[in-house]
Parts: C-alpha cells; structure tokens; sequence
C-alpha cells in the first residue's frame, strides 16, 4: 500500500513531500521524497492515540448540565453511576460501539479507557471494540478489583482520596501492566499520595503545588491532562508549561458524558488557551499517547507500525494553509478527514 502526500515525518513533524510505502504486515516500510504538487496535496500524520477517556457513559451524553464534578461522576452515587447501573449490558455496548466509530472516523488509533464495571465492564468494552469493527486500539485501564485488572491492559485508579490502591499497584507490577491514576482533579489533596504509589502515569494534574512539580520533575512521571472536561467541570486548568518543562504530556478528551471524544477539537482547544507550541501539542496527542501505552506506532518512521491520518489538503478548510503543523493543531477536523488507516491491507 501507499499513499503520496506531505508526510509529517518524526518526532518534530517535519514536512516531506513524497510516498509513504506500508508493507504486508502493516509497517511503514519507506518513506520516498520526491517532487508532487503540494498545494493539492494530502497532508499525511500519524494517527491520534486518546490518553484518558471514559466511553462507557457514552449513554448520558451532556446530561447533568450544571452539576458539580461530584455531582456529575463521584463514585457510587453521581449522575454517571446512576445512569450506567440503569442501562442494559446491550445498551451501553451499543453506546461505546458508537463513540468508537466516531473516534475511528475523527482519526483516533487507541485510547487509553479508564473502564468501569470490573471484569464485566472490560468484556463489555470487548464487545464494543467487535462491533466497532476493531477500529479503534480501545485498552482497558480496569477500574475494581485486580481481577479486572487480569482480564485488561491496565489498572485505572479513581484517585488516591478514594482508597489505597496499593494492592492493585502491587498486581499491576507483577504483571507487567501499566497503573494510572486521577490526581490534582479537584485539589492538591490526592497528589502526594497518588505520588507515592509510583504510578506510571497521572491523569489531571490541575493543582499541583511547587513541590508536587519538582516531585514529577525527579520521577519524570509522565501526565496526561484533559483542558475541556477541567473547564465544564469548573475544576480549572493545569499548569500546562510548568508540567511540560518538567515531564512527558499526553492529551485525553476525557468523559464523553461531557465532551465529543474529537482529538481534533481537544487539540485546538488547547492551542488557544496555553503557550505550548503546536508541535509540542501534536505530539501529545500522537506520539506521547502511544508511549505512554506501549504501542508502537504514534510517529511516522519505517519500522513502526502504520497507523496513519490522511487529510484533505484541497478541503475548504486547508486549503492555503502556510504552516502544516498548525493548521492540524488549529483548525483541522473530522470534515477534513480524508482517510483513516487503521489496519493497512496488504497489496493486491
């Protein structure tokens, strides 16, 4: 297989025009320069991995407007909960089915699903990932006991206010299998304790304090924040720059009871409230997502994985963009999708 367009190539994303060359497994096997019309050309990135969602409240879409983050989803007894006890196997199956044909279409690759439910809540996700085609990488950061973390990707902790979770960061390391935990969300109350399970990677961060920073800095825990679902919550905005200085970001969409699970809006949204570059805000919604995971695609570079984003460079939306890079970050979305390459077939 292969396609011809600008490729944003590397870590940095740099413009090459030319022919991407995937081979019969699925793998970027070249990548050839060579002379085309870029002013009509497709623009070709790596695909997005979501580092922190929560598709099972597909169901309950903008639903308890105005309530507080605990109101909202505080285990066992906000909105969220109540809504998913409600709901039939068949119709939160369906739910998340849905959401990930959306993140297939809008040019996700994986996300990194904070999953509810226990075992059951991971098989549910299972099911979606089938009916879904199995579009969408969906790993289950299991949410209960360490059965469920047995029978998923991960263990996906609700925050360290919640319970101790040091038997379950215990499991995690004895299975191989990254831990991930809610910290800073509401205050910096569950940070240090959060800290202190060595987890492999914090989801928030909205209020750490200086010495929470320089504790990040020393670990180099890599953090994965969620701008729009901090700002309807009303829990704030993290301090992207400082966290960035000090250690790997990775960017989620979060509860898509609150927000569309569009990289593409989570992106622009982002570039225009901080002072991170859109480099640097591209690559956490690419390669730092997929590292943070374990997965090996998220750059485009022969030998990795194609997991690949084609974008229509003529749509009305691009079409004159002098800065690539950017007008991903800023303006692109699902309209301008032209392809998604998911699971490359082989040739002929």
């Amino acid at each position: 297989m292969e396609r011809t367009g600008i490729i944003l190539r590397g870590r940095e994303f740099t413009p090459v025009e030319g022919r991407i060359v995937v081979d019969e497994e699925g793998r970027i096997e070249a990548i050839e320069e060579e002379s085309i019309d870029a002013e009509n050309a497709d623009i070709i990135l790596p695909a997005f991995v979501n580092a922190h969602t929560h598709i099972g409240d597909s169901i309950a879409k903008e639903a308890g407007g105005g309530l507080s983050l605990e109101e909202l989803v505080a285990p066992p007894d906000g909105l969220k909960h109540r809504l998913l006890r409600a709901a039939s196997r068949d119709e939160l199956v369906a739910a998340m089915a849905t959401s990930l044909e959306f993140m297939h279409r809008s040019g996700t690759a994986a996300c990194l699903d904070f999953r509810e439910g226990d075992v059951a809540g991971v098989e549910m996700l299972e099911e979606a990932v089938a009916a879904a085609d199995g579009a969408v990488d969906a790993l289950a950061f299991a949410r209960g006991s360490v059965d469920a973390m047995d029978a998923g990707d991960g263990f996906g902790a609700s925050g360290a206010n919640d319970a101790e979770f040091g038997e379950e960061r215990q499991a995690t390391r004895e299975a191989g299998k990254p831990f991930g935990i809610h910290a800073g969300e509401v205050d910096a109350s569950d940070i240090d304790p959060a800290l202190d399970l060595e987890p492999d990677f914090l989801v928030h961060m909205v209020h750490p304090e200086p010495d929470h920073l320089e504790r990040i800095d020393d670990r180099n825990v890599p953090v994965a924040v969620c701008p729009r679902s901090n700002l309807v919550t009303g829990v704030g905005l993290s301090p992207y720059a400082e966290l960035a200085e000090r250690t790997t970001l990775a960017l989620g969409t979060d509860n898509v009871m609150l927000n569309s699970p569009s990289m593409f809006r989570e992106m622009e949204f982002l570039a225009k409230l901080s002072e991170l570059s859109a480099t640097e805000i591209l690559r956490m919604a690419t390669i730092n997502g997929a590292e943070l995971a374990g997965l090996d695609y998220g750059v485009i570079e022969p030998g990795r994985e194609a997991r690949l984003l084609v974008l229509d460079g003529e749509s009305a939306n691009l079409d004159g963009a002098r800065e690539l890079v950017r007008a991903v970050v800023r303006r692109a979305g699902v309209d301008d999708v032209r392809e998604v390459i998911a699971a490359p077939e082989p040739d002929g």
